[in-house]
């Protein structure tokens, strides 16, 4: 599990009016450079491309770290899901990030501890409460020719956070409290928050890739939806219907040229195909590996697993507008209901850690006192007698594909749901666009009464997921307790982080006795990895060609 010291990201700009970069990156970055990974695939005697070494620390035996020396060489990844869109502002899904990261960048980036680094940024300072400056660099061209300034940062900015600016982005809650962003010369940018905001920075760094203002704006949406013109060290050259992409290597990039000079990058949510691929040597790096694969991954001989635990967490979402949901007594009973050790035993084979919150230990917010719920099917049962929703049925829609062991995870918890003696439940296997698209419309009575769900948290602050998944305002959230949006504005428009932590608990704590959601677990991320390759895994899911090295093939 990470053991990450706790870092507060509000600590760029306390007790002065201007806090420097060095002081920001102190309290946001550098304290979250130790992070263990234990229960996962080490670099032992089968060459294992990625995993953990005896101490937690992250290790590769082949390198991994995308050194761009020998020569250039070309890779294929499948993942789970192909991407919804190109549109680097209009999705929400990982999935389709790991595509659009090839080509477009951040102006500050996470390296693979989740440590802040430059990016097109290079230095930054909080000015005042609501205020910090960011300084872009000034030898970056985009794709298309057009020279990187402020002015594509800001509307980068506006663009996900104001729905004037042409879309209603979905990943408005992920830059939450940041207003706007204005130009101050043409590598200086002023990004303006509604009061203190604490994220500032760590959000940046996690979220909101920089689009060509003029690129963009003469567009329609259904072209930056099928083409991309970003800084990055990746140009595309195909996107087929199917969602198959094709990269080559910039050679203006305006950093280093990295190993890989060509990829494809696809996705199929039919696990054996996946598999079967790698085996074959069709592929050189899929995701998602079931777990009763791993041995035969590792045993094929030019293959090998990479493991590490994400930052994600995976959980039903609960939509408390309704019935049965509507009652405490009955969120609760179906959490007694479900054997979370059971399911991460036998289900998950292991790769897995049960939860009783959305905040990952280590990140700021976490919760030390709040445990998973306990299996106890006789109080889960008397909680449905309470709740007066005897003979209830509902659905959990689930994901195919997407997170690891999806389908078999919700068909375990419908399984224990079903067991009650007062309840039915099932499952719904769902095309995971078209269930993103139901919950992400705003519309909770158009929603599914219970999906499953995995949501990550690179930038380790509880806040993240809170102001997606529980506040009333948020989009996606389909919970109305408003005393989750009083303890939030709390939280975040203090100068405190100790203060600041403990509201962030308390958020965490309320939402575990409230039950309001079905908390299932900590997912793993599992690599199968060719030998023609090398990659140390992330924990933040990405794949980055940049960070690929060749193999001992």
């Amino acid at each position: 599990m990470d053991c990450i010291n706790r870092v507060w990201l509000s600590s760029d700009g306390m007790d002065e009016p201007t806090t420097d970069r060095r002081s920001l990156l102190t309290a946001i970055g550098a304290s979250a450079g130790t992070v263990a990974l234990a229960g996962c695939s080490g670099g032992g005697s089968d060459g294992d491309g990625g995993g953990t070494d005896e101490n937690g620390g992250s290790t590769d035996e082949n390198g991994g770290d995308g050194d761009a020396g020998g020569d250039p060489f070309s890779v294929s990844v499948t993942q789970g899901q192909d991407p919804t869109t190109l549109d680097p502002h209009d999705h929400r899904e990982t999935s389709t990030r790991t595509v659009l990261l090839q080509t477009y960048e951040r102006l500050l980036f996470r390296d693979r501890e989740g440590r802040i680094t430059d990016r097109l940024a290079t230095d930054y300072e909080r000015v005042a409460a609501g205020e910090v400056r960011f300084q872009l660099r000034s030898d970056v061209t985009f794709h298309g020719g057009e020279s990187l300034s402020a002015s594509d940062a800001a509307y980068s900015i506006r663009r996900v956070v104001d729905e004037s600016t042409g879309i209603a982005s979905p990943q408005a809650g992920q830059l939450a409290g940041i207003t706007g962003a204005e130009v101050e010369s043409e590598t200086d940018l002023r990004v303006r928050s509604d009061g203190f905001n604490p994220l500032v920075v760590g959000s940046l760094a996690s979220y909101c890739p920089i689009v060509s203002e003029e690129w963009t704006s003469a567009r329609d949406p259904e072209d930056i939806a099928t083409e991309t013109n970003g800084t990055g060290p990746y140009r595309l050259v195909d996107y087929e219907q199917d969602g198959l992409a094709s990269f080559e290597r910039n050679e203006d990039y305006w950093g280093e040229q990295p190993a890989v000079a060509s990829a494809t990058i696809g996705g199929t949510s039919e696990n054996a195909t996946r598999i079967n691929a790698l085996l074959a040597g069709e592929t050189d790096v899929v995701t998602n590996v079931p777990p009763q694969e791993v041995s035969r991954v590792r045993e094929n001989g030019a293959t090998s697993i990479g493991a590490v635990p994400s930052t994600r967490n995976l959980f039903v979402v609960l939509n408390d507008r309704g019935a049965p949901f509507d009652s405490r007594a009955f969120r609760r009973a179906v959490n007694y209901a479900v054997d979370l050790e059971s399911i991460v035993e036998n289900v998950l084979e292991g790769f897995g850690e049960p939860i009783g919150q959305l905040t990952i230990e280590g990140s700021v917010g976490y919760a030390e006192d709040v445990d998973p719920y306990p299996y106890d099917p006789e109080r889960a049962a008397e909680l449905v007698r309470e709740s007066g929703y005897e003979g209830a049925s509902f659905t959990i829609h689930t994901p195919t594909g997407r997170y690891l062991r999806d389908v078999q995870v919700a068909q375990a918890v419908a399984g224990f749901v079903d067991d009650l003696p007062n309840v039915s439940c099932d499952v719904q296997q769902r095309d995971f666009g078209s269930l993103v698209g139901e919950f992400t419309d705003g519309d909770q009575s158009t929603s599914p009464a219970a999906f499953l769900i995995g949501s990550s948290n690179p930038s380790r602050d509880a806040s993240q997921k809170f102001n997606s998944w529980l506040l009333p305002s948020s989009p996606i959230s389909h919970v109305g307790d408003e005393t989750y949006a009083d303890l939030y504005e709390q939280a975040q428009s203090t100068e405190d982080p100790d203060r600041r932590a403990e509201l962030l608990a308390d958020i965490n704590r309320r939402s575990h006795e409230e039950a309001s959601v079905l908390y299932l677990h900590r997912q793993f991320s599992i690599y199968g990895l060719s030998s023609r390759v090398s990659l140390t895994p992330r924990q933040d899911e990405l794949v980055l060609l940049e960070e690929f090295g060749r193999g001992d093939a």
